[in-house]
């Protein structure tokens, strides 16, 4: 307290707040009217009512921390619910997708086998002959020889026909189709019938020179008698960025046709022999099945693609028609039935995908260069 008698009591030296003299004996601020609450490290201020006591402020301090905290758990408690939902939702999803690929292969395993449904009147026996010809793909020779002979052996079936819609493919899967069904005609139980849709060359016709009759569209194309091998030179274009090839062979023309080497006179000579000599067998093959319809124009095996009317006048085809001619034709109405085996889906799946990779690695050929 200062000594000055002319300083007005209940006034300090330069302090704020009250001093001891404005506090009675039980503690209580005239300042406040109320008991005096010790301030507390790190207190937010509370708000409430002028004449709330201490107690009053801390319990709606403790209730806006539990509204506080309330809110921050319902929000956790959402994003928990809605990452639980999409969990369930790809769970669902997969669970499906695996249901429907089981569903298919058993479906395709028990109850759509053509040999065990195949239906006792009068039909013709379908074989797809679709896209192109190779060991990879849909029509191959196993598949295609599989077909031949359910249809074969079907006894409502009034003929086999080779639905044919492809531009060719492989030589070898080609000739073992073309044998299989020459073995077939030569035991003569029932017509073999190779109808042509949109495209039937090459390898395609190769087939279907075998079967006792082709019937093709006006505007089907027809023919294409011929071997093709096609690669690239890149040896000018490895020395412009400056790649040295390494290539290390056990023999002196192992590496005769690498696209990065020069292809010397020699080596296209011998590589044009065995084109030669693959269409020789191709040529051979297409007489033998065709017999004397085939016209005496040299340009039959020259590797042109013809019409369906060109190819009749040829002798490429024996008639022009449709599946659904063929069909009345032969069992009076528009009644077949596909003896081609079902593709299983997960070897589909794991082929295309395996096809996918190959492509984007860059590593993706043919089983051979030869292609009819």
């Amino acid at each position: 307290m200062s000594d000055d008698p002319n300083r007005p009591s209940g006034t300090n030296d330069g302090r704020d707040g009250p001093t001891n003299d404005d506090r009675n004996e039980v503690g209580e601020d005239r300042w406040t009217q109320g008991s005096e609450v010790p301030p507390s490290k790190g207190a937010k201020p509370m708000s409430g009512a002028p004449d709330d006591d201490a107690e009053t402020l801390r319990e709606r301090q403790r209730l806006a921390q539990l509204e506080m905290m309330d809110h921050w758990i319902g929000g956790v408690l959402t994003e928990q619910r809605r990452t639980r939902r999409w969990k369930l939702f790809f769970r669902l999803m997969m669970l499906t997708i695996v249901l429907v690929a089981l569903f298919t292969t058993l479906y395709s395993l028990f109850w759509d086998s053509s040999s065990a449904t195949a239906p006792t009147q009068r039909h013709l026996g379908i074989v797809e002959v679709s896209g192109v010809i190779a060991s990879d793909s849909p029509a191959n020779a196993e598949r295609i020889i599989e077909g031949l002979n359910n249809a074969w052996e079907a006894e409502g079936a009034a003929a086999v026909v080779l639905h044919i819609n492809s531009p060719g493919g492989s030589p070898v899967q080609s000739q073992r189709i073309y044998a299989e069904i020459m073995r077939l005609r030569e035991q003569g139980d029932k017509p073999i019938i190779a109808v042509i849709e949109d495209v039937g060359a090459s390898g395609a016709y190769y087939i279907a020179a075998a079967a006792n009759e082709i019937i093709a569209s006006p505007v089907s194309l027809v023919g294409s008698i011929g071997v093709i091998y096609a690669g690239f030179g890149f040896e000018e274009a490895i020395a412009r960025i400056g790649v040295e090839r390494r290539v290390l062979t056990a023999g002196e023309n192992k590496a005769f046709l690498d696209p990065f080497q020069p292809l010397d006179e020699e080596a296209e000579q011998f590589w044009q022999e065995v084109l030669s000599q693959t269409h020789r067998q191709f040529i051979d093959d297409v007489r033998a099945g065709r017999g004397g319809r085939l016209s005496d124009s040299p340009d039959i095996f020259s590797g042109l693609v013809w019409s369906g009317e060109q190819s009749l006048d040829l002798g490429l085809v024996d008639q022009l028609g449709s599946l659904e001619q063929v069909a009345r034709d032969r069992v009076g109405d528009t009644n077949w039935v596909d003896y081609t085996p079902s593709l299983d889906p997960f070897e589909r799946l794991t082929r295309r995908f395996t096809q996918v990779v190959a492509e984007v690695l860059g590593v993706s050929a043919p089983a051979t260069p030869l292609r009819f």
